[in-house]
């Protein structure tokens, strides 16, 4: 008989009301895998996105599916070929397989160990659990994409969530200036994070704000959030200046002939997770966690993380 977890799942396409919360069989722990105890998993706006059906082009879904990518947890097993980790190791990892089918809204999980870091020490199981995801977006983006530098100035949509305000940190630790938008409910927050300045997306047009503070425009203009928020901001980015989307390709944002754009969508990275977890270890990085749900509680995390309007990281802890 295969060994069984708890574990959060669909077995059809469609809304909050899909997900299941039951006993599933656990696969068998095949070369270069592990079996994990899973101790936090932070839950994320793609979550639901995939949930839906709508992002079968690039991840497609094996029913019956259990969502989550983000992971912390206790390495129990270790499959042949499996060397990285000994029994007992604590580790954190950004699991986005091939097919969404074994994710990591469960209590255990077999998982090849190639995705998985050393966790950081510093950081709760609940923080780490929200870090890879939101922590490597962030750092693709405005750090390996962007090329932020000391001397620029960068302007954050979107920075009072996972994303954005992980975007804020970093940021500031290569010395750049941040001017971070969100509601101004989030200012006192995204302040905390490092951000020199912060704007009401809700004020006015942001572009005419950032002006205000960056008369002469901004290097780097990170986009978490789309919608009106980025079109209004884009007569503040510099004529030789960089956009970095994780939402949006940009075919329809008529750009200047200056602008470079790119389009992130985070990519597993052991050596990424490693630099994040230095950064956390050194007292350089923070993942502020808003709510903890139980894993019988996934519908409820789920309908906090589809309010388009968390700030800091939801976690689900099993």
């Amino acid at each position: 008989m295969p060994q069984q977890t708890q574990a959060a799942y669909y077995t059809e396409f469609g809304g909050i009301d899909k997900i299941n919360v039951g006993p599933l069989d656990l696969p068998e722990v095949g070369e270069g895998e592990v079996l994990l105890r899973v101790k936090a998993a932070g839950i994320n706006p793609v979550d639901y996105i995939v949930r839906e059906g709508h992002f079968q082009a690039v991840v497609p879904n094996a029913f019956p599916a259990v969502p989550g990518w983000d992971v912390a947890g206790v390495v129990e097993k270790c499959g042949h070929g499996a060397s990285r980790f000994a029994e007992g190791a604590e580790v954190y990892g950004y699991v986005r397989r091939p097919v969404v089918q074994h994710g990591t809204f469960a209590e255990r999980l077999v998982v090849p160990e190639c995705y998985l870091a050393a966790r950081p020490e510093k950081l709760t199981w609940e923080e780490a659990g929200g870090l890879p995801l939101a922590g490597l977006t962030a750092y693709q983006s405005v750090i390996t994409a962007g090329q932020l530098k000391a001397s620029e100035t960068v302007l954050i949509l979107g920075a009072s969530g996972g994303v954005g305000g992980t975007a804020i940190q970093l940021a500031k630790n290569v010395g750049a200036t941040v001017i971070a938008v969100a509601s101004a409910g989030s200012a006192a927050h995204m302040k905390e994070l490092g951000a020199d300045f912060t704007i009401d997306y809700k004020a006015g047009p942001v572009g005419e704000a950032v002006k205000k503070v960056a008369p002469d425009g901004v290097d780097l203009l990170f986009d978490a959030v789309s919608g009106d928020t980025l079109t209004q901001s884009l007569g503040a980015l510099k004529p030789n200046g960089r956009l970095i989307s994780v939402l949006n390709d940009g075919k329809a944002l008529n750009l200047g002939p200056g602008v470079r754009f790119q389009h992130v969508m985070a990519q597993p990275s052991v050596p990424d997770l490693d630099h994040l977890r230095d950064l956390a270890d050194a007292g350089k990085l923070q993942v502020p966690v808003a709510q903890t749900f139980a894993l019988a509680d996934v519908k409820k995390a789920f309908e906090q993380i589809e309010t388009k309007h968390t700030t800091g990281k939801v976690v689900i802890v099993p």
